[in-house]
């Protein structure tokens, strides 16, 4: 077992994995820019570290900083959360180099799987459906228009080595497709290093369903349930749920086979999740894998009862997977809410500044996931998100309503926040009877301004 952990992230996540390792009896060690000296990581950590200034490129993105940080504390682990290095297969490779244990993918598993192209050649070789698209990378403007001519239009463009909505482009018609193709290849070069693009059809109106699973090195795959992460802005997910409204026995069946498929392809060991299209038809396609845990991962944990990050620590000590997680049944219905520190009415502008009033909801069924407090600094150099709202309930309705409760107690004065923008999601009709898709946002936001 491991003894020291190092935290190579900030906010609610490296608290989460404090929490985690505490349970394990893992000491851990905090590291932090000069923007977060005052965060909660800090205080709750066994040792906190500082790795740089306030932005990330020379902090939480340093890789030299972080290993001295974890020489220095004779770290023996370092666990990278999600974002910054989580996906980062350099970073990965050097801490094997080093003899420190990485909490996440190899070097080569994140190659093949954070690379897009690649992923759909694994996914087609091991008879898992993909989007009808391009052959790898697309590299010039004629050979996109004769793609798209091809496969019809609407089209998306994404970067090969992106996510989070970065480098992508949805083309509606050929008049489009230049400049849109010009700008995905500029946006992923300035995001990822890499201007490589490859092209997709576009599914209209399709629900994301991402599949939850734990691998062990014994062999277990054990798919852990689905989430539904169909409401997002620009690719952002804003709310997330578990189970899925459209889901049914068969089509869950599908895609858990599908996931097992995957991760054998890969020899995957951990904590990773498979996401997915279903279009109208329920038809499904293999979007991508991310090879880390997700930000949503606590509408996992509280429908199956499974603590994620001391399984995905435990995996990569070479401990098996308990035998109750192969048998574990979904209980009742849980909504997932990122709060940011964003102004919903001006554009979802960020909103840093001193939290000047703070109070989180309490009671039966409701989890907060924060690093937030009263006089907190919400700083400007990284992601908007200040906390998650996990509610469960018997059903979805009584989720829904617990949520907006919920939302209700949360007091965030001093800056602006998008509480207001979840309650109108919660609220609407469509949502309320699950009838969502990816589109479901920008479809909201456009009949509010006709009305």
């Amino acid at each position: 077992m491991i003894k020291k952990l190092l935290i190579a992230n900030r906010g609610e996540i490296a608290l989460r994995i404090i929490r985690a390792c505490r349970e394990l009896g893992i000491k851990t060690v905090a590291v932090y820019s000069k923007a977060d000296e005052l965060s909660l990581h800090t205080r709750f950590a066994d040792e906190a570290i500082c790795i740089g200034p306030n932005e990330s490129s020379k902090s939480y993105l340093n890789i030299p900083s972080i290993l001295a940080a974890a020489e220095l504390t004779n770290s023996d682990s370092i666990h990278p959360g999600y974002g910054f290095l989580a996906e980062n297969s350099k970073f990965s490779s050097i801490c094997k180099d080093n003899n420190i244990l990485f909490i996440g993918s190899d070097e080569n598993t994140i190659n093949m799987m954070g690379n897009k192209s690649l992923a759909k050649d694994t996914m087609v070789k091991n008879g898992i459906p993909i989007i009808p698209g391009s052959d790898g990378n697309v590299d010039t403007l004629e050979e996109a228009q004769f793609l798209c001519s091809k496969m019809g239009y609407p089209v998306i463009i994404k970067a090969t080595s992106g996510g989070g909505g970065k480098g992508m482009r949805l083309v509606n018609e050929e008049s489009e497709l230049q400049k849109l193709f010009e700008m995905a290849k500029m946006e992923a070069e300035a995001s990822f290093s890499d201007s490589n693009v490859y092209i997709e059809k576009y599914l209209k109106n399709p629900r994301h369903i991402e599949i939850q699973i734990m691998c062990d090195s014994f062999g277990n795959i054990i798919p852990l349930g689905e989430r539904e992460c169909s409401i997002q802005r620009r690719h952002q997910k804003m709310l997330e749920e578990s189970p899925s409204s459209i889901m049914t026995d068969g089509l869950r069946k599908k895609l858990y086979n599908s996931s097992i498929k995957a991760c054998k392809a890969v020899n995957y060991l951990g904590a990773g999740t498979i996401e997915y299209l279903v279009d109208t038809n329920y038809d499904y396609f293999f979007m991508e894998m991310n090879t880390r845990i997700q930000v949503e991962h606590p509408v996992t944990e509280v429908v199956l009862g499974v603590d994620l990050i001391k399984q995905q620590i435990l995996c990569h000590n070479d401990i098996p997977l308990p035998d109750w997680m192969k048998t574990a049944k979904l209980r009742g219905h849980a909504i997932e809410c990122r709060i940011n520190a964003e102004d919903p009415f001006n554009s979802f502008m960020p909103s840093p500044g001193k939290i000047t009033t703070f109070h989180m909801p309490g009671g039966n069924g409701i989890r907060v996931d924060t690093h937030v407090y009263d006089g907190y600094v919400v700083p400007q150099y990284y992601d908007s998100m200040i906390a998650k709202l996990i509610v469960n309930a018997p059903t979805r309705q009584e989720a829904i309503s617990r949520m907006l409760g919920a939302l209700d107690e949360c007091v965030i004065e001093g800056i602006k926040t998008t509480i207001p923008f979840l309650k109108d999601i919660l609220k609407n009709k469509s949502f309320i009877s699950g009838d969502i898709h990816t589109g479901f946002i920008d479809k909201m936001m456009n009949k509010n301004k006709q009305e």
